[in-house]
């Protein structure tokens, strides 16, 4: 998959737990995790505000391109 979502990776180094931010967010625990596994087709530039607020970073923290032949980081290769 060419776009990675790293929320998981800045909810950690946040400590935050997926209730927590989904509740801060005002999004279901469901569709943030859905979000989080890089199964969403789509996500609101409103829904990518809050979250990027409660996480204070950037939307490029959360969401990068990655070319397919490219290797998975080991964080990938352990999900």
């Amino acid at each position: 998959m060419a776009i990675v979502i790293n929320i998981d990776v800045m909810m950690a180094r946040r400590k935050i737990s997926l209730g927590e931010l989904a509740e801060r967010v005002d999004i279901t625990p469901a569709n943030l995790s859905i979000l989080k596994n890089g199964k969403a087709k789509a996500v609101r530039f409103s829904t990518l505000e809050a979250i990027c607020r409660e996480l204070g970073c950037q939307p490029g923290d959360i969401i990068e391109y990655r070319p397919d032949d490219e290797e998975p980081t080991e964080e990938e290769t352990y999900r």
